[in-house]
């Protein structure tokens, strides 16, 4: 089945994305979250970011299996055009290529909007994000040792980046 990407819309792909999101959680190879997400807790995320950050999602045959979205990296005015991101598949869909479409289709949406540099961290045992980024050209700047406790245990991080625009010229 084709892959096809499009914009995140509220409310009704909040309860897909807290889905997708929530394996991505318990999964615990991406991120430092350790609960899951409420379609609830995705409509307030996407209510506050949409109108400055990018938000796309992937479907399958009419099925939303994909995501990818990018929030601020910092608070203050000089890094407005750097947003952080991430991307999230399915379980049944890893694999696929659905990441990429996400990724692909998010970096387009931030571009149009923008933004400067795009940046992730990725665990360092998380050998298929770490691949998907090196497609997407970005390019590994550092490691963030102990950066945060993942049940009780301490997670080094991989940096990843992207510049974008007239940034990357």
């Amino acid at each position: 089945m084709t892959l096809s990407a499009r914009p995140a819309a509220v409310p009704g792909d909040a309860s897909a994305v807290a889905r997708i999101y929530s394996q991505g959680i318990a999964d615990r190879v991406a991120t430092f979250e350790t609960e899951p997400r409420s379609a609830a807790d995705v409509r307030s995320l996407l209510d506050a970011r949409l109108a400055t950050h990018p938000a796309v999602v992937v479907e399958r045959g009419g099925e939303v299996v994909a995501f990818a979205w990018v929030g601020p990296y910092s608070a203050r005015p000089c890094y407005a055009g750097i947003g952080e991101f991430s991307v999230y598949v399915a379980r049944e869909c890893r694999g696929t290529g659905a990441g990429g479409v996400a990724l692909g289709a998010l970096l387009d949406a931030c571009e149009r909007a923008g933004f400067w540099k795009v940046v992730s961290k990725v665990f360092p045992e998380n050998a298929a994000s770490r691949r998907l980024c090196a497609r997407h050209g970005f390019t590994e700047v550092g490691l963030h040792r102990r950066h945060a406790r993942l049940d009780g245990e301490w997670r080094d991080v991989v940096i990843v980046e992207r510049l974008l625009g007239e940034a990357a010229r």
